[in-house]
């Protein structure tokens, strides 16, 4: 598989700043097996949730949008997978053929109350439709019902782009981008969420925030930007709210209605500036239903063009105790995947069962910020690291999932499944573009805290 013929001697400069002072250098004790391919050919982008849900205790599903890097018939196909981890089985189903050749459009999953999946997605802002289809059997994707398709009602006309399925109160919503630039609340209008009414904007602003979501007891949890990191030095922001239309802070106050919020009247979890630019990568919330964040930040883009920056990005921890945040550097994260999108890095997520656990995506050493040059090929490539936390935060131990490879290992998923267990996938390979890649989707059962 092609490779990018990247300078080896960009990791100096992770190098010569400071140490990331969270992270140790011991290695936990975790057999370690190859990684089964699930799906040939397929992308996903980072701000759909859930993109991969449990079905039972031994079957994962996830959805992902085919590129036509092998095979043109399948360009812009939106694929479902259902993965068996206990024999390794895999089927794949296509839910819409050839929409659009771009990661934006992968669909989001949630699994109704009568065990049936919900999928929803979008185009990438080319259109005011959101598609969703509904499986016939519970807990079972390998067969849908026809697709169905919602106008939505869209200002400034750059259609809707995104899917993010929670419960709110009684109510299923889908939160995507649709208000203009704005987070949009679209709320299930039937049982069968065969049509969508919007509820108006989330967040106002002149902006185009970046959001991750989390729910649990009928509450949608966020953190945002207030634009994308190309045009703003962003900081990062939480809020909370329920079926009641008022935006909360972290601890609970008011601080306005839909629409009418801008982030920075949230609460701020870290301050960006020209030497920290932040973007979220995760969200999920712990056993007390508060939130922990991972985000990236990226170091060295000050008075710097599109494009020359992004060569040093961190990865940072943060949790809301009850009263404050509390937020850790804890990994270097490495440089920008392609020229021009200066913020792009391999992302990291939560595990959700134990949000003590993270995984992490980065093309250099998590502790040091030495670059990582595979032995098998003498090029320099993203792999997978495991950290683990047992202070709240303060150090993780860091244990490589990946090494060594002939190609990159990017963005990786893990859903809330089994307390003992943790169902990780990532995408294998070579991403260009967000419209032009050449991946695979594989996946990995491991043990975090065996």
């Amino acid at each position: 598989m092609t490779t990018r013929k990247r300078n080896v001697a960009i990791g100096a400069i992770a190098v010569a700043v400071a140490v990331v002072t969270a992270a140790c250098a011991t290695q936990r004790a975790l057999r370690i097996e190859e990684p089964v391919t699930l799906v040939e050919d397929a992308g996903w982008c980072w701000f759909q949730d859930e993109r991969a849900i449990a079905l039972d205790a031994d079957t994962i599903a996830f959805g992902s949008v085919a590129n036509g890097s092998r095979d043109a018939a399948r360009r812009g196909d939106i694929q479902i997978t259902q993965w068996n981890t206990a024999d390794g089985s895999c089927s794949t189903l296509e839910l819409e053929d050839r929409l659009e050749r771009d990661d934006h459009d992968v669909p989001a999953l949630w699994m109704r109350d009568d065990g049936r999946v919900l999928a929803t997605w979008t185009t990438h802002g080319k259109d005011e439709v959101l598609r969703s289809r509904v499986s016939t059997k519970p807990r079972d994707v390998r067969v849908f019902e026809p697709m169905r398709k919602s106008a939505i009602p869209v200002r400034n006309g750059h259609g809707v782009t995104y899917s993010n399925l929670h419960r709110l109160g009684d109510a299923l919503v889908c939160v995507s981008r649709a208000d203009g630039w704005n987070p949009t609340v679209l709320v299930a209008a039937d049982d069968d969420a065969s049509k969508w009414q919007s509820r108006g904007r989330l967040l106002a602003g002149p902006g185009r925030p970046y959001l991750k979501f989390a729910s649990a007891g009928g509450k949608l949890h966020f953190v945002a930007t207030e634009q994308h990191p190309r045009d703003f030095d962003n900081s990062l922001w939480h809020g909370v709210t329920d079926a009641t239309g008022d935006v909360c802070a972290s601890t609970g106050e008011a601080v306005g209605a839909w629409g009418m919020v801008a982030p920075q009247q949230c609460t701020r979890v870290f301050e960006g500036t020209a030497d920290a630019v932040a973007w979220p990568c995760d969200l999920e919330l712990d056993a007390q239903q508060r939130p922990v964040a991972l985000f990236s930040v990226q170091k060295d883009g000050r008075g710097k063009p599109r494009g020359q920056g992004g060569l040093d990005h961190r990865y940072c921890y943060a949790r809301f105790d009850g009263e404050a945040w509390r937020v850790r550097e804890i990994a270097f994260a490495g440089s920008k995947l392609y020229s021009g999108e200066d913020d792009y890095t391999g992302l990291a997520c939560v595990w959700p069962d134990d949000p003590s656990v993270v995984f992490v995506s980065c093309d250099v050493d998590p502790r040091t910020g030495e670059a990582l040059v595979s032995k098998r090929d003498g090029e320099r490539h993203w792999e997978i690291f495991m950290g683990v936390t047992d202070d709240l935060g303060a150090t993780f131990t860091w244990t490589a999932i990946t090494r060594d490879s002939l190609c990159d290992n990017l963005r990786p998923i893990a859903p809330r499944w089994r307390t003992d267990r943790c169902a990780l996938l990532w995408l294998r390979g070579e991403l260009r573009t967000y419209t032009d890649y050449t991946l695979d989707a594989v996946g990995l059962v491991v043990e975090p805290r065996r």
